[in-house]
């Protein structure tokens, strides 16, 4: 049966992208059970529902320009603030411990990868995509979806258990945020009269962006993606793959979005200056990703996402189970105090505007801007982290 809206009717199916990703975005900020489902969740499940239904096509040359174009733009709009200098010298102990955290994913994977492995299909491609996923957060599980192009189900079915854990896993840390017992045993870095308020509302308060800020922002997200596939393409081509040693390398340098993290990574902390005077990268890029959500959803089978959903919700709750577990352990080895503990993990799973949130909510103030640096580094460790998980475990576990 043929859908509503045909695959060659561009302007249409343009229109449902960007028109429905602005609805999850409006309903995750103004409702409070939309913000507990996440507007990424919104928008897939949306466009799922438009493509099972019949309304709009399951395939189209629409959503391949999502896929070649509009993601490796995004990416680096959501770099641009990624001096590693800054985040260094500004995010003091917080970068210590979200790198121990990092671990914690990292380690959780394998494990994961031990316990349900047998279960889970495509595994190394789902294996790095939530190690990705869970050292940076939803940017990442974009760029290692484009990395690994995993089949369009079990990306979906992946995203889903992926927020469903996140959603239980953040519900889990405010608790142990408040938890007397755990405050006692490992003290509090912000003090012990930090108290929750809601001033998350006047933090994420709109900033003034100029004509000038979003050409430049386009034009160099542009320009560096451009290089980047450039380069990929280029390394591909003359880095043999003799054997397995060989392939690895060629895989990782012929990766365009770990070119693209190193290029903006350099690019961010030589030209900081610069960088830094361009507003609205972040909004400009997060926006795209949410045409990213869209589109994910829109090939999905909802029977399909049941089934395979079933395994990948254990195998992401066990990652995070590790890392929250890896974090407190080692982070009071390490002296470090509860709220710099939960922040970290929390950034680690869920980026730097979760983490963010989160010490908005508790009263934290201290640590809202080295939580949020944290995060950023996270943006960048994570497309490395899960490009080699996934890598290592396909050539050892397949």
């Amino acid at each position: 049966m043929n859908s509503l809206i045909g695959e060659s009717n561009y302007w249409v199916l343009w229109t449902v992208i960007i028109g429905w990703a602005a609805v999850s975005i409006v309903l995750e900020q103004k409702y409070k059970w939309a913000a507990k489902i996440t507007g990424a969740i919104i928008a897939l499940l949306g466009a799922m529902l438009l493509a099972n239904f019949k309304i709009i096509p399951t395939s189209s040359p629409v959503y391949d320009t999502v896929w070649d174009y509009v993601i490796p733009v995004a990416i680096p709009l959501l770099l641009f603030k990624a001096d590693i200098r800054k985040i260094y010298k500004e995010s003091g102990r917080m970068f210590g411990m979200f790198n121990i955290s990092a671990i914690g994913t990292v380690l959780g994977a394998f494990i994961a990868t031990f316990v349900f492995g047998a279960f889970v299909p495509h595994l190394y491609k789902i294996a790095g995509m939530i190690t990705g996923s869970y050292i940076g957060g939803g940017v990442n599980f974009v760029a290692m979806t484009a990395a690994f192009n995993a089949p369009e189900n079990i990306t979906n079915a992946t995203i889903v258990a992926d927020n469903m854990v996140m959603a239980l896993y953040f519900l889990i840390v405010m608790n142990l945020a408040s938890s007397k017992f755990l405050i006692k045993k490992f003290g509090l870095e912000s003090g012990e009269n930090s108290s929750e308020n809601t001033g998350a509302a006047d933090y994420w308060k709109g900033k003034e962006i100029s004509l000038k800020d979003i050409a430049v922002s386009l034009a160099v997200a542009f320009f560096i993606a451009c290089i980047s596939n450039m380069a990929a393409g280029y390394f591909k081509t003359v880095i043999p793959k003799d054997n397995t040693v060989m392939e690895i390398i060629n895989t990782i340098f012929g990766n365009m979005y770990l070119i693209m993290t190193t290029l903006t990574l350099i690019l961010a902390t030589v030209f900081s200056k610069f960088f830094n005077k361009i507003n609205g990268s972040d909004e400009i890029g997060t926006f795209l990703i949410y045409l990213f959500f869209v589109v994910l959803g829109i090939p999905a089978s909802i029977m399909e996402i049941l089934k395979h959903g079933a395994v990948l919700f254990p195998f992401c709750l066990l990652i995070v189970i590790v890392n929250l577990l890896f974090s407190l352990f080692v982070g009071k080895l390490f002296k470090f105090k509860l709220d710099e503990i939960l922040l970290s993990t929390n950034a680690a799973i869920g980026g730097p505007t979760t983490a963010a949130a989160m010490a908005i909510a508790k009263g934290w103030n201290t640590l809202i801007i080295p939580v949020m640096l944290s995060g950023i580094w996270g943006y960048i460790l994570g497309n490395y982290m899960g490009v080699i998980v996934g890598n290592i475990l396909k050539y050892t576990v397949g």
